[in-house]
């Protein structure tokens, strides 16, 4: 059960639309739902602002939909990440408007929009190296949005051409968080983090050749970079930066409206 369905039922029961006993037993299963196979955390929207996200990557097809389905009847928005096509198709049957993302392996179901964000608002600036780098990229990207921040792309954007990373300059200036996607080397974060002021997060991915050692040798560049201000998640995690990031965006949010008000 997420905030803005709590307060409804709050809501209903002073104005007597809904029994004290009904309204008890719309909450008998917070903060834990067991279905045998998963315990599901309802209460995590209550204390993060976030619900839980299905990791759907080991489990079966049909544990993977009957978790769909127990998390759809308490929220109306619902993520998993790195998702099969199998497993969409399953979810798919239950929610046919569930949207799956081939690039990211996010499967989503979205029955209310997460808020309104403004347009010339601050925003998240997911950039990446290579196209290698893209699903974990639009994992982060798509994430971010899931939760309702502005994301912004700068793909292809790798130090052996770093003349197209220069071109981003307007966009990596004016970013509130910036997160960068690279394999390699991952050199790309210690640049952008010499031309940003604003918080970075890096995200190695394993591509690359042998001695990449599956994304070590960019994690180990990232966790040392002489670039100060640069936080580092772990290698291919790009729903970790998104969740990080939308968490600065949040709160930077929270911040200048206390400003705003204080000042009216």
């Amino acid at each position: 059960m997420d905030i803005e369905k709590l307060r409804e039922l709050l809501q209903a029961v002073r104005s007597g639309q809904v029994e004290i006993d009904q309204a008890l037993e719309r909450l008998r299963l917070l903060p834990v739902d067991d279905v045998g196979y998963a315990q599901l955390d309802l209460h995590r929207a209550l204390r993060t602002g976030r619900p839980e996200v299905i990791f759907c990557q080991s489990k079966t097809v049909n544990q993977v939909a009957g978790i769909f389905q127990h998390m759809a009847q308490h929220h109306d928005r619902v993520l998993g990440t790195r998702a099969s096509q199998a497993q969409a198709e399953a979810v798919k049957v239950i929610f046919p408007k569930a949207h799956y993302d081939e690039t990211s392996r996010l499967l989503s179901l979205t029955r209310t929009e997460p808020g309104e964000f403004s347009e010339d608002g601050g925003y998240i600036l997911v950039a990446c190296a290579g196209t290698a780098d893209l699903p974990v990229a639009e994992e982060a990207a798509q994430t971010a949005e899931f939760f309702g921040s502005r994301v912004q792309r700068a793909f292809d954007v790798g130090v052996a051409g770093i003349h197209r990373l220069l071109n981003k300059m307007d966009l990596i200036q004016k970013a509130e968080v910036i997160i960068s996607v690279a394999g390699m080397e991952g050199a790309l974060t210690s640049v952008i983090a010499g031309l940003a002021a604003c918080p970075i997060i890096g995200v190695p991915t394993s591509v690359g050749y042998g001695s990449s050692f599956q994304g070590l040798s960019a994690l180990l560049a990232m966790l040392n970079s002489c670039a100060p201000g640069v936080a580092v998640v772990n290698i291919d995690n790009g729903f970790g930066a998104g969740v990080y990031a939308h968490t600065i965006l949040h709160r930077l949010g929270q911040v200048k409206d206390q400003i705003t008000l204080s000042q009216s």
